[in-house]
């Protein structure tokens, strides 16, 4: 069962041109940094331009994504790290081959929140597992499958954790973690082509644009 949401389908707009590869689109960042905001208003855009698109998530977006996501959430498991990561990794196998790679072959742009960098951002940088492995791991999870564009919604911990009202198992980790994991993420999106950062305390609409900005939308 598919639990991604499908972009409303148009004729052909300038940026759905016929034979051109439709784009994997990943939107990074700490929790409460606007990610499903933006999917919904990008949505919006693409679908006014006659994009045809879905829009995911991880965890979840298949059923086993979303029994894993219960599990990975409740602020009342224990789980140690490496299992965490096999887990997340396990939930991107499904949603790659179950859910992404079928909307890429069907011409439909992919919108996503979260991918392979939040597994070496929080399993890396905040948990502390070797990346060569999580790397490896992603790889295979993945069959190689790699994003067209990255925006990493930048937040500063404070803020994420103002923001953030209900705490689940990764929310309830405190500011030290997030603070590992912000310095990941800066660290990985410097080196990471067609991978921008945003500000993610500007207004949502403000965001929006400049995500839309960095999208070949016409021609």
């Amino acid at each position: 069962m598919n639990l991604a949401e499908s972009g409303e389908k148009r004729a052909p707009a300038a940026g759905n041109v016929p034979g051109r590869k439709p784009l994997f689109v990943v939107l990074e960042g700490p929790d409460a940094s606007g990610k499903t905001t933006q999917l919904k208003l990008l949505s919006q855009e693409l679908t006014q331009r006659g994009i045809p698109h879905i829009t995911t998530r991880e965890p979840g977006s298949t059923q086993v994504g979303e029994a894993l996501r219960r599990v990975l959430l409740d602020p009342k498991q224990q789980i140690r790290p490496l299992t965490e990561l096999l887990l997340m990794v396990a939930d991107r196998h499904e949603h790659v081959e179950g859910v992404i790679r079928p909307a890429l072959a069907a011409g439909k742009w992919v919108l996503c929140s979260r991918y392979t960098m939040s597994s070496l951002a929080y399993q890396g940088h905040g948990r502390g597992l070797d990346l060569a492995l999580i790397r490896e791991l992603n790889r295979l999870a993945t069959g190689g499958l790699e994003p067209d564009y990255v925006f990493l919604l930048d937040l500063p911990p404070q803020e994420a954790y103002r923001r953030t009202q209900m705490r689940d198992r990764f929310e309830g980790e405190g500011l030290t973690f997030f603070t590992q994991v912000r310095a990941g993420y800066l660290e990985l999106i410097r080196n990471l082509p067609r991978g921008y950062l945003i500000d993610a305390t500007a207004p949502p609409h403000e965001i929006c644009r400049e995500i839309l900005a960095r999208l070949p939308l016409s021609g």
